[in-house]
């Protein structure tokens, strides 16, 4: 038996908004009796461009009855830039969480907003325009991307239980296998780019450099009855002058070195060398 959150149970039990709007102005259908889950999402914008009012009538299991009536309490008030940025990540935490053998069902909750929305725009639906990977349920490779993307997941039993492609003949499994390569290539490689050294100018390291000296090291060294001052940046060489008592420290290198240097490196560049300058 699923292990199921009482707000679940709730909305299972006393579903809100059950039926369809007359004259909606967007209406969306997802799913079919074949595949076992079949939803129709209605809503209705108000004068002022927010949805005053949404309907559901769905077909599926407790968790499709639940997502659906907790998804049209949750685009209540919203406008359609606004509800069309709900996840079915969104959709499940509302509920308290959602068996991850369930999850198809929130995911099916979003897709049906999406449709509506589409409705009303006269647009195609986004993810119906990818090829169709799984035959059994109809799912795009978009909608596997897309899933695998926004909940990080990592194996074709978790697509299963998201997007359901893959429950049926078992057919398609390779191809999100390959989908699941790609789509974790995609990732690896924007890791490795947000990774990589950051490019300053000169004039800003000159401020960031300042603001670092200002803010931690120059109050630190003036406890002891020390100062610095910034003399020069040259590429990674942060040219700097001790003054008062830092002066005649026995302990200087090491203050520049094992300090300053290493406050530098960790807030503004980590192939920074502090070097001391006379003037």
């Amino acid at each position: 038996m699923w292990d199921y959150t009482d707000k679940v149970k709730d909305h299972f039990l006393n579903p809100r908004n059950v039926g369809e709007i007359d004259s909606p102005s967007g209406i969306g259908e997802v799913g079919s009796l074949a595949c076992g889950d079949a939803l129709t999402l209605t809503f209705k914008l108000g004068d002022d461009g927010k949805i005053v009012d949404a309907k559901f009538k769905t077909f599926g299991c407790a968790s499709a009855i639940a997502s659906s009536s907790a998804l049209t309490e949750m685009v209540k008030g919203l406008t359609l830039d606004e509800a069309e940025k709900l996840t079915n990540e969104d959709i499940a935490k509302y509920l308290g969480g959602l068996p991850k053998e369930k999850m198809h069902c929130s995911v099916m909750g979003r897709e049906a907003l999406e449709a509506a929305i589409a409705n009303y725009r006269g647009v195609p639906i986004p993810m119906a325009l990818g090829e169709l990977v799984c035959e059994c349920f109809g799912v795009t490779d978009l909608e596997i991307k897309r899933a695998i993307q926004e909940s990080n997941l990592r194996t074709v039993e978790e697509v299963t239980n998201f997007t359901k492609a893959g429950g049926g003949c078992g057919k398609c499994e390779d191809k999100i296998e390959e989908l699941l390569r790609e789509v974790r290539k995609e990732a690896k490689e924007e890791i490795a780019i947000e990774e990589q050294p950051k490019r300053l100018t000169n004039i800003q390291k000159i401020k960031m450099i300042e603001e670092v000296l200002d803010r931690e090291i120059r109050p630190a060294l003036k406890k002891d009855g020390g100062d610095i001052e910034l003399i020069d940046v040259d590429g990674d060489f942060v040219i700097v002058s001790l003054r008062g008592a830092c002066v005649s420290c026995a302990k200087s290198q090491t203050t520049l070195k094992e300090y300053v240097e290493k406050k530098l490196r960790e807030q503004v560049l980590d192939t920074l060398i502090v070097e001391e300058g006379k003037v």
